[in-house]
């Protein structure tokens, strides 16, 4: 008889928490050779709260110990040799520079997989038996690229899969070419403007100083090829070495020729044209990336903390679980936790994007919510960066610095622009096609003087003018500009949008499906309706239901288990203790009660599956409730039916008004799909403004509603990204609301509402909208200039003017991203 064994994937390859990562395929592939073993598979973060590995296997074959045993061994074997890491680094000023890089560390042996971002992130997969994370860093080195951090309380972090920290920078460090050269960060802008000067002054004086020596302005010219070429031949350097031809190359292949032929003037002209572009260009790319840098400069760096019977002040990387730290009035909170003393208004905005502050209040219960420290309600829970108000208030430390939501915010975003979006994916095969052919047409307009009659310096000059005016540098920049752009705005709104793909992907939807409880009502229900059968009385009832839901989270369970309680008064404290909870997915639980077991769930669990079907008059107050638009709980213990209990959630406020912006926004289909009876769900559609419900519908049955309605078209599905987690995996975008407490959210959703407020989506939609306008704009405007440019250099125009509108494209490319970081769902 074929069995599973189970374990979690982070126990088995430390440090490694995606599902998706190349050494838990290994893994599996190893594994699943075993003799006795059937199947080995990954259930990820879409079905399961932690990603995990599940093996099928023969005990007949191969017994479980020996089978812990060789999963053990081969986690540890996969991750001796394989290591990963990412760094946040200074010296990527523009995605043809993140190319060069990628390409560079992708061709060093034993590196198996690079990716280098604009946005300043590197990351790696690497194999130790061939290379060190040292080697790889010294390869960045002489890229001029090196890990940095600003501050101990903010440090962007270097690990590989062991936790092994990399290295990084301390503040004080001289980082050379890291900040852009010998002069800091503004080295490229002061080059260019040098190579300017020298120009100017080499121009001035050979058109209005005659009486100068003849050699004084081409020195001059001279001086300016040498500051306006620097960085350029730098980038042609690595790019050569790696085969590579682009426009940096041309640049300086064209600017040599204009020296070969006298042409020193128009030579440094180029180059100063062409530095000056780069320059302007990096500085726009900056604001970009300092909208997201602005993130991690939230926390504060030190955190008042009682220990040991007194206060003291530490930083916050020192911060300990369980620790109570002090927030005084108008002071930013160091991390996250729960309210233990204290009460006071919070403006959440930095991280949540809430535009009014929440009230605080302490915890109930501290012990329950440090056990449970997702599960604090909203009231008490608080998060780092966030402004506390006029009262002062104490908080008990539930994550690290590194793990805050706003720290997994700054990661999240940050590593965003490694996930290309369909209109990059097809630039980037549009640009492996027409590179080649461009360098193919260049060629043969080389030997235009054998067919025409004008001398070989000219058919050069013309073959290097159409090099320059055909290389795609606004294309490479157009949508990585508008991401990094759009991801960033996002951010700032309180909306996590994992990359180009979901961003564009939302943008382009004309579906969305919604969960209903905690997404279009408030996931509080209240209990409005308790029904005893003959012979038993309400009390009963209560104390049984009470006794089983205090086991479970399900938020039906709560709302029985504190309801049940104050309904009872004094009676609860009579309430016995159930034991072996059994949680039936998507249709009740069971559990012991006094040595008998009791059932609790929807009418649909009882008459299956062994359990004795329900009597007459608990059948007829379910359906009478259920036409009311109650949900209903059945209870049975032994073998007596208990009686009904109905419920009722909320819908929320803003549920109507959030889906009348997004029908504003061109969202034509909007439905709910929920667990509910059918009855239930049509009556809360009906409530918010809904079309369509699908009820009666268990967590498999939301995946097929899903995979339906996406073969029909694009499709969004909105829910709390736990229980709704394998819906919104099947869907082409997964959005999660209230995602700054739950790490489950952060992980497994596409677009994540870090605010428990549905008005966001219409935000996060109309901000896709428009960064997919500005994307389609920015590749119009690429491509429109270079299909200008290449038959008027063929026919005659200059290098001067063709690097002009070269470089002027892509200016107005990245100029026209920034737009996005000013957007507002008001209409700006």
């Amino acid at each position: 008889m074929i069995q599973t064994l189970q374990l979690d994937i982070p126990l088995i390859l430390p440090e490694v928490h995606d599902s998706s990562d190349a050494c838990v395929r290994r893994l599996t592939d190893e594994i699943a050779g075993r003799p006795g073993v059937t199947k080995a598979h990954v259930v990820d973060g879409a079905e399961a709260k932690e990603p995990h590995l599940c093996v099928h296997y023969d005990p007949a074959v191969i017994s479980l110990s020996r089978l812990r045993e060789l999963v053990t061994a081969s986690g540890a074997a996969i991750t001796e040799r394989f290591g990963h890491a990412v760094w946040q680094v200074q010296g990527i000023q523009h995605e043809r520079r993140a190319r060069t890089i990628t390409e560079r560390l992708a061709a060093t042996p034993g590196v198996l997989e690079a990716d280098a971002s604009a946005a300043g992130l590197v990351r790696i997969e690497f194999d130790r038996t061939f290379v060190s994370q040292e080697e790889v860093l010294k390869v960045l080195a002489g890229l001029g690229v090196t890990p940095v951090t600003k501050a101990p309380a903010r440090e962007a972090k270097a690990h590989d899969e062991h936790g092994k920290p990399g290295h990084v920078h301390k503040e004080g460090e001289d980082h050379g070419h890291a900040h852009g050269g010998p002069l800091g960060a503004n080295s490229e802008l002061i080059f260019s403007l040098l190579c300017g000067g020298l120009l100017a002054t080499g121009f001035l004086i050979e058109k209005l100083v005659p009486a100068a020596p003849a050699w004084l302005p081409t020195a001059l010219y001279v001086g300016a090829y040498g500051f306006g070429g620097f960085f350029t031949l730098r980038e042609a350097f690595d790019n050569l070495r790696l085969k590579r031809f682009e426009i940096d190359t041309l640049m300086l292949v064209a600017a040599a020729g204009a020296a070969a032929l006298g042409a020193w003037a128009e030579g440094a002209l180029l180059l100063f044209l062409f530095s000056l572009g780069h320059a302007l260009e990096h500085y726009a790319m900056g604001r970009a990336k300092r909208a997201i840098e602005a993130l991690a400069e939230l926390a504060p760096r030190t955190a008042t903390v009682r220990r040991q019977g007194g206060t003291t002040e530490v930083g916050v990387e020192d911060l300990v679980l369980g620790d109570v730290v002090i927030v005084r009035p108008n002071e930013r909170l160091p991390a996250d936790g729960f309210v233990v003393k204290g009460a006071s208004s919070i403006n959440q905005a930095p991280v949540t994007g809430e535009s009014m502050p929440v009230d605080k209040r302490p915890v109930e219960n501290p012990s329950l919510a440090r056990a449970r420290p997702d599960g604090v309600d909203a009231t008490s829970r608080v998060f780092a960066g966030t402004i506390n108000g006029a009262g002062a208030i104490e908080v008990e430390v539930t994550r690290l610095s590194t793990d805050s939501a706003l720290a997994k915010v700054v990661r999240l975003v940050s590593e965003a622009e490694t996930r290309k979006s369909p209109t990059q994916r097809f630039t980037d095969k549009f640009e492996r096609i027409f590179v080649p052919v461009v360098l193919v047409l260049a060629f043969v307009l080389l030997f235009a003087w054998v067919v025409v009659d004008e001398p070989f310096s000219d058919s050069f000059y013309r073959a290097m003018a159409v090099l320059v005016a055909a290389s795609p540098c606004a294309l490479a920049i157009a949508t990585p500009s508008a991401v990094l752009s759009g991801v960033a705005r996002a951010a700032k709104g309180g909306v996590l949008i994992k990359g180009g793909a979901p961003l564009e992907d939302l943008g382009s939807l004309r579906s969305i499906a919604f969960d209903k409880t905690g997404t279009l009502t408030e996931g509080r229900p209240r209990i409005t309706d308790v029904i005893a059968a003959p012979a038993v009385d309400d009390e009963e009832l209560l104390r049984v239901a009470v006794a089983v839901e205090m086991l479970s989270d399900h938020p039906l369970a709560e709302a029985i288990a504190r309801d049940g309680r104050e309904r009872l008064g004094a009676a609860g404290k009579a309430i016995g203790a159930a034991s072996e909870l059994n949680n039936l997915i998507g249709r009740g639980v069971v559990a012991r009660l006094d040595g008998e077991t009791v059932w609790i769930g929807k009418a649909e669990m009882f008459g299956v599956d062994g359990v004795p079907p329900l009597g007459a008059e608990s059948a007829q107050a379910i359906a009478r409730l259920r036409d009311q638009g109650r949900t209903t709980m059945a209870v049975r213990k032994g073998d007596r039916d208990l009686g009904v209990i109905g419920l009722m959630d909320t819908p929320r406020e803003a549920a109507r008004e959030a889906l009348a912006a997004l029908r504003r926004l061109g969202i034509t289909r909007m439905l709910m799909i929920s667990g509910d009876h059918s009855k239930v769900a049509e009556a809360i559609a009906k409530d918010v403004g809904l079309d369509e419900a699908w009820g009666d519908l268990m967590p498999e049955d939301k995946v097929e509603a899903i995979r339906k309605l996406r073969a029909e078209d694009k499709v969004a599905m909105v829910g709390d990204g736990v229980n709704d987690a394998p819906a919104m995996a099947n869907a082409t975008v997964g959005i999660a609301m209230g995602a700054a407490g739950s790490d489950v959210a952060l992980e497994t959703a596409d677009v994540a509402l870090m605010a428990d407020d549905l008005r966001h989506l219409p935000f996060a939609v109309g901000l896709s909208r428009r960064t997919r306008s500005v994307i389609r704009q920015n590749v119009f405007i690429s491509l429109g200039v270079v299909a200008v440019l290449v038959p008027a250099t063929i026919l005659g125009l200059g290098i001067g003017p063709a690097v002009a509108m070269h470089e002027g494209s892509t200016l107005v490319v990245v100029f026209n991203a920034l737009r996005l970081l000013a957007y507002s769902d008001r209409g700006a």
